[in-house]
C-alpha cells in the first residue's frame, strides 16, 4: 500500500484499486505547528462524527464512503489499534474548492463586515452583531492552496472557473445548493441536541461516473464551528467544542506557532479531550 498523504490528522493510502483508506489519528494541529502531545481518542470521535454525518446527508448527496469494518480492509488494518478511526472510501477527483456554509457573522466574514458592510461581494440587507444568526446560511469557496493559506474567493468566481473546466455539466450550481441542503439538515439535529453549527467547511469530488459526491470528512469540531448554545449569546465569542481550550492554553503560555515545544500538560490534554467527546455523544448518540 502506498501512503500518498499525511496530513496533520490523518494519514491516507491508496490500494490502486480505485480505493483509499484515511485513518484518523489522535494528532492535534494550533496555529499550524503539529502538536507533541496526542490527544486520546479524538481521531475516533472525528471519525465517529464524520460517519455520522456521511450517514445522515447520503439522501441529499451521494459520498466517499465503502465500509468502516476493518474485516473489509487489508490485513494491515486489521488490528486494534485501527478500530473504530480507519474507514474504506472511493478515490475520487477531488475538485479544487474548499466549500465553507457560514450561518452566523463570525471570523474573517464579521471582520470583513465590519469594514465595509459586504463579505467576497455579497452584500447584506440590515446590521449585524458578532455571533449573530444570517438570515439565510451562505456559501463562501475559497481554493485549496498547495502551500501557504487557502484564498478566499466569490462563488460566481468558483461557478464561473468549474463551468471553463466542466462545461455544461452546472457543477457551481450543484455544489451551492448541496452544500446548504447539507448545513441546514445538519443544523437541526445538532440544534435540537444543544449544539449550533455556526459555519463548516465540505470538499466535493467526482466519481468514476462523474457523479458530484462528498468526501474528506465532514461536519468535525476541526472544520466546523460548533457552540454550546447554552452559553451562546449575540455579541459575544461563544464557547464551543473544538481546540479553543488548548489554542487560550498556547496562547496565554506564549506557546502560539512555537515549533519547539515539547510538550501539553497532561490536565489540558484531558480536558481537550473531553471536550471532542462530549461534542460526540451528543450529536451521535441523541
Amino acid at each position: 500500500m502506498k501512503k500518498i498523504i499525511s496530513g496533520k490528522v490523518r494519514e491516507v493510502y491508496d490500494l490502486e484499486d480505485g480505493r483509499m483508506v484515511i485513518v484518523t489519528t489522535d494528532r492535534i494541529s494550533a496555529f499550524d505547528v503539529i502538536l507533541p502531545t496526542m490527544v486520546t481518542d479524538k481521531g475516533k470521535v472525528l471519525n465517529a462524527l464524520a460517519n455520522f454525518w456521511f450517514n445522515y446527508t447520503s439522501d441529499i448527496v451521494n459520498n466517499h464512503m465503502i465500509s468502516t469494518d476493518l474485516k473489509d480492509m487489508p490485513a494491515d488494518f486489521q488490528k486494534p489499534e485501527y478500530e473504530g478511526r480507519t474507514i474504506l472510501v472511493k478515490k475520487l477527483k477531488m475538485l479544487p474548492y474548499e466549500i465553507i456554509v457560514r450561518g452566523y457573522m463570525f471570523g474573517s466574514m464579521f471582520e470583513a463586515y465590519k469594514k465595509d458592510k459586504t463579505f467576497l461581494g455579497q452584500t447584506f440587507n440590515r446590521d449585524y452583531q458578532q455571533a449573530e444568526k444570517l438570515e439565510e446560511p451562505m456559501v463562501t469557496p475559497s481554493t485549496k492552496a498547495e502551500e501557504g493559506h487557502d484564498i478566499n474567493v466569490t462563488l460566481q468566481f468558483m461557478k464561473d472557473d468549474l463551468e471553463k473546466k466542466y462545461p455544461g455539466k452546472n457543477l457551481g450550481e450543484k455544489i451551492e445548493k448541496t452544500a446548504l441542503a447539507i448545513y441546514k439538515k445538519c443544523y437541526e439535529h445538532a440544534y435540537k441536541n444543544g449544539i449550533i453549527i455556526a459555519d463548516t467547511k465540505f470538499e466535493f469530488g467526482l466519481d468514476e461516473n462523474g457523479e458530484l459526491t462528498l468526501g474528506d470528512e465532514v461536519l468535525t469540531p476541526d472544520s466546523s464551528r460548533f457552540w454550546d448554545l447554552s452559553k451562546y449569546k449575540i455579541g459575544e465569542s461563544p464557547a464551543s467544542y473544538d481546540k479553543q481550550f488548548l489554542r487560550d492554553w498556547l496562547k496565554n503560555n506564549n506557546l502560539a506557532g512555537d515549533p519547539n515545544i515539547k510538550e501539553v500538560p497532561a490536565d489540558v490534554i484531558a480536558t481537550t479531550s473531553a471536550i471532542y467527546k462530549e461534542c460526540e455523544q451528543k450529536i451521535c448518540h441523541n
